[in-house]
């Protein structure tokens, strides 16, 4: 083989090659932009998730003028001392129970709750009813706002009660212009 003849046939490995390489950039930047898409939508699917995680139920505290401090989740949350008839479909209507979304295992504990005094009951159809200290978890249907707290009540279902975790201080029976009591009950809760 001549110089001639192996600088040619060297010229022509090289340009088979760039067209090689040129043809497979096409498919890596495609497959280069399916990775990114692909990633992206993975990253998506990671922020549905937290934000899915986000959306559960969180049980949190709210200064209440008149009770004290007590648990919300959005609305004020009840427990029952169950009476003689026991609280079935028509109660859950007015005490609709505070349930975890399907595929959620724990409430979130929220500002002033102890994560340690949260738990849960299982229910009709597996579902998971939130409990604080033990006892279960309800809504009442008249309340529309956290502050609103219209269900201590006693009906046939028993004796429904707000969850207080700190009773209002109250005002000393000293003279002068004292400023109020303690917290006696600011590590428990009132049922």
């Amino acid at each position: 083989m001549t110089g001639n003849e192996y600088d040619e046939e060297t010229n022509t490995l090289i340009e088979m090659n760039q067209h090689r390489v040129s043809a497979l950039r096409v498919p890596l930047g495609r497959m280069a932009g399916v990775i990114l898409t692909v990633g992206g939508l993975s990253a998506t699917a990671l922020a549905t998730d937290a934000v899915a995680a986000a959306t559960g139920v969180t049980i949190s505290t709210a200064k209440n003028a008149k009770l004290g401090t007590i648990l919300v989740s959005g609305n004020a949350v009840y427990t029952l001392k169950a009476g003689k008839t026991s609280c079935g479909a028509n109660c859950l209507k007015t005490w609709p129970e505070v349930l975890l979304p399907e595929g959620t295992l724990t409430a979130l504990a929220g500002n002033g709750v102890n994560t340690s005094a949260l738990g849960t009951v299982a229910r009709a159809g597996g579902a998971l009813q939130v409990t604080y200290s033990g006892k279960a978890l309800y809504f009442f249907f008249k309340d529309k706002t956290s502050k609103q707290v219209l269900g201590n009540v006693t009906n046939k279902w028993g004796k429904w009660s707000v969850v207080v975790t700190i009773k209002p201080a109250k005002p000393s029976s000293s003279s002068g212009s004292g400023s109020g009591g303690s917290n006696a009950g600011t590590g428990g809760a009132s049922f």
